[in-house]
């Protein structure tokens, strides 16, 4: 029984170390099929390598027309869609549609933006014409593309800031401010008056810093935006950079629009004889009881019952409401949450003011399904507490507004 129990021992032993012996050869075998894998990847790597330098050289020193693609860039069906739909088939309803604005607009933005967007094809690759990287941004823009802005976007909206501003989004002249003037007038009944000026609200992602800075009147994240409109429903001046909780009245007293009034900017020349009064009345900015009143502005928080000064005072304001529907409803990124770093942010609001400028100038069609569509999308815009006081001396602006309500009182009498 004990030489059993041995060999029984023995037996098991062998039959490990046999086992264990099998094992040690198949983890070497797979050690040296990785290793030798290893480097088969690491020359082919290499040889791949030395075939690109040697097709770069090869490129390098051909002088003539041909172009050498490791790759296409782009797939046939995009290109066709853009050579043959668009270029060759789209009317002009479809061109207001994908692009919200005529086809003569669109090219006459991509040969101002081409200065700056045109790339150069290299070896190995096409770039990619500025018609497609406009395209691209403008449906970002009104909604079709990404939610996220990509680097295109970014680009273009820096290139319509800095190429466009000085065409579209301008200090008015003297005549300018006489023409808007006189739109005031025979429009809303309301002389003397070049802008109204409104707030705009643009819903944002929570911020890193600072969030709480951020969030407006209505209780949700925005970047708010001033905008002075003229009569023709057009942008003369745009900040578009202060958070959602800002007090409309600080942005106005910080803003070029309040330096270039304060200064004397405003005063038509020759002076306008209104009322008698022909010395002391500059034109006026129409803005709503959240500004301070001055001799140059005019807002509806009267001292005392003025009922027919604030029904033309609302209906003058129309003017900005209009023109900030429009912009929202043709550039509905403004009208949605806006997903985009607040480094990039101000620059589309301003890019999209711009745009909304060169539409209305170049008399493009603006479709009523669109304001149908922006109501939809949009949270209600908040709005801002009547300012109460203020540090500033309206005396002298009492009384301009006291000549309004008698050249209306006159004209009801008349």
């Amino acid at each position: 029984m004990e030489e059993e129990e041995q060999l029984r021992s023995f037996m098991f032993l062998l039959t490990y170390m046999l086992l264990k012996r099998r094992r040690d050869i198949n983890n070497a075998n797979i050690q040296r099929r990785n290793e030798i894998q290893r480097r088969i990847r690491h020359r082919q790597y290499f040889f791949q390598r030395q075939r690109r330098m040697l097709m770069m050289m090869i490129a390098g020193s051909i002088r003539s027309n041909v172009r050498i693609r490791t790759r296409p860039w782009t797939t046939t069906p995009s290109t066709d869609w853009w050579e043959r739909v668009v270029m060759m088939e789209f009317q002009p309803s479809d061109w207001l549609d994908k692009f919200r604005m005529s086809r003569e607009t669109f090219f006459y933005l991509c040969d101002k933006l081409r200065p700056r967007l045109a790339r150069q094809d290299t070896s190995f690759r096409l770039a990619l014409p500025v018609e497609k990287r406009v395209y691209r941004t403008i449906s970002t823009l009104f909604g079709v593309g990404k939610s996220t802005v990509c680097r295109c976007v970014r680009d273009m909206c820096h290139a319509i800031v800095a190429l466009l501003s000085s065409i579209y989004l301008r200090p008015p002249n003297e005549q300018e401010l006489e023409d808007s003037a006189q739109l005031f007038l025979s429009h809303f009944d309301f002389p003397h008056c070049v802008a109204a000026i409104a707030t705009l609200h643009t819903a944002i992602i929570t911020p890193s810093n600072n969030a709480s800075d951020y969030a407006n009147p209505a209780g949700w994240l925005s970047v708010l935006s001033q905008v002075a409109v003229s009569g023709r429903g057009q942008f003369w001046d745009v900040c578009a950079s202060f958070p959602g909780g800002t007090d409309p009245a600080d942005i106005l007293q910080n803003s070029s629009l309040w330096a270039t009034a304060a200064e004397g900017g405003l005063s038509p020349t020759p002076l306008r004889v209104f009322m008698g009064k022909a010395t002391q009345v500059k034109y006026v900015l129409l803005g709503e009881a959240c500004y301070p009143l001055q001799s140059w502005g005019s807002h509806a928080a009267l001292m005392e019952p003025q009922q027919l000064f604030n029904q033309r005072l609302t209906r003058a304001l129309r003017v900005s409401e209009e023109a900030l529907l429009r912009l929202r409803a043709r550039w509905q990124c403004l009208s949605k949450r806006n997903d985009c770093g607040l480094d990039v942010v101000p620059t589309m609001i301003l890019a999209c003011c711009i745009l909304h400028n060169m539409c209305e100038s170049h008399g493009d069609d603006f479709k009523a399904e669109w304001q149908v569509e922006v109501a939809e999308a949009e949270s209600p815009q908040p709005s801002h507490k009547q300012l109460l006081s203020t540090s500033m001396d309206q005396s002298h602006a009492e009384e301009v507004r006291h000549l309004f309500c008698e050249y209306f009182e006159q004209q009801i009498n008349a």
